[in-house]
């Protein structure tokens, strides 16, 4: 029996099978985005208060008061933002499953979504999964900044919504304060979504500031803001995330998250109030830290041979490595990636993974660097061989 048409152009996540690989033929993995070392110590702690508590059943479908609370508190503190916990948020488990119900809850079959691109994996199936088509518009190497004309002429009558990660995932782009005004520009001109994915507002470098778009005038009641806990706390795996949007569009976001996931980890939520109300001294801590472990690894890479573009927020670094490909006889970014997992020892993901169109990332590889000083030294020893090769 075959499997529905709507998955079978799906294929398994690259960067999780790069995980596979690595745990297969050994190495230092510098592929999944998944630090190597503890969450804090107080969501540990709360945590372990939660399992310990009462809050082993089901837990309200669309997030707990408390948890829910919390998440309007932050926006309130960091961005301004009027967030009602009854009304404006839904909890979910984890940021992707976030984008899925909320791809579910506003898109119809022949819908467009315009994407930018290089783009985190799972946007496209979403959008499959929700009967709508993708329209990529190009971020450009090195700054990754788009042309306002190309994305003018995305929009059209069919246009639903508009989805974009600051910062990015793999380029590690932040979007300027002019770059989201002309995608407001957009939503307001074609009467748009814009669904943003904010995982990582927290991993910004060098002075700049996340700015969400849903404070720009007028886009407040046409924004989805979809973040989590994952990344900003080391805690990957507790999958709790959430969307901020209009009560309207929530109403829809928490029908389709009742049917996909039914509810977040009970005791997990609980704890997760816990990272949200830490001081605004882990915040800085965190900039700082991830700033010293991207110059780390960004040194690091470049020695051993990489052309990298300098992120600017998340924990990422694409590499241009056409001239590695040529030096080694590699067909593709897929091939090379094998080569330095069996070879080097060391595990990336292959550029083209991020793009719709691979023959734009067929010559690029993306490292990460939430990992230990340790582990990301030994994968710059590693990577050494190539420049010495």
């Amino acid at each position: 029996m075959q499997i529905s048409k709507r998955v079978q152009g799906f294929t398994e996540s690259v960067i999780r099978e790069m995980t596979r690989v690595v745990a297969q033929h050994g190495g230092v993995n510098l592929a999944q985005g998944m630090p190597n070392f503890p969450p804090p110590r107080e969501l540990l702690e709360a945590a372990h208060r939660a399992i310990d508590g009462d809050f082993h059943q089901y837990a309200i479908t669309w997030g707990t008061p408390r948890l829910r609370r919390a998440i309007a508190d932050k926006y309130q503190k960091f961005y301004g933002m009027d967030v009602d916990p009854e009304r404006h948020v839904t909890v979910c488990c984890g940021s992707t499953e976030t984008m899925l119900s909320t791809l579910l809850a506003v898109l119809n079959p022949g819908d467009e979504v315009i994407i930018f691109e290089p783009f985190y994996e799972n946007y496209g199936p979403g959008c499959i999964i929700s009967g709508a088509e993708p329209v990529f518009v190009p971020l450009e190497p090195p700054d990754f900044s788009f042309d306002p004309d190309r994305l003018d002429k995305a929009g059209g009558p069919r246009t639903r919504a508009i989805i974009f990660n600051s910062p990015n995932n793999p380029t590690g782009k932040v979007f300027t304060r002019r770059e989201l005004q002309l995608i407001a520009d957009l939503c307001l001109k074609h009467d748009l979504l814009a669904i943003t994915d904010e995982i990582y507002e927290h991993i910004i470098f060098d002075g700049q500031t996340h700015t969400p778009i849903a404070t720009l005038p007028g886009m407040a009641e046409r924004t989805v803001t979809i973040s989590g806990i994952s990344k900003s706390y080391s805690v990957t795996g507790w999958r709790v995330g959430y969307a901020v949007a209009s009560p309207e569009i929530s109403l829809g976001i928490r029908r389709a998250h009742d049917f996909v996931t039914v509810g977040a980890p009970h005791p997990l939520q609980e704890a997760a109030v816990t990272a949200l109300t830490l001081p605004d001294s882990y915040y800085v801590w965190l900039r700082e830290m991830y700033q010293a472990k991207r110059d780390l690894l960004l040194g690091l890479i470049e020695a051993a041979g990489f052309v990298a573009y300098k992120p600017r927020g998340a924990y990422y670094i694409l590499t241009a490595a056409a001239h590695f490909l040529r030096r080694f006889n590699c067909a593709d970014d897929t091939a090379f990636a094998m080569y330095l997992v069996k070879e080097v020892g060391v595990t990336t993901v292959p550029g083209s993974s991020f793009y719709a169109h691979p023959d734009l990332g067929k010559t690029k590889i993306r490292f990460c660097f939430p990992k230990t000083d340790d582990m990301l030294h030994e994968a710059g020893r590693r990577l050494q061989k190539l420049a010495q090769a």
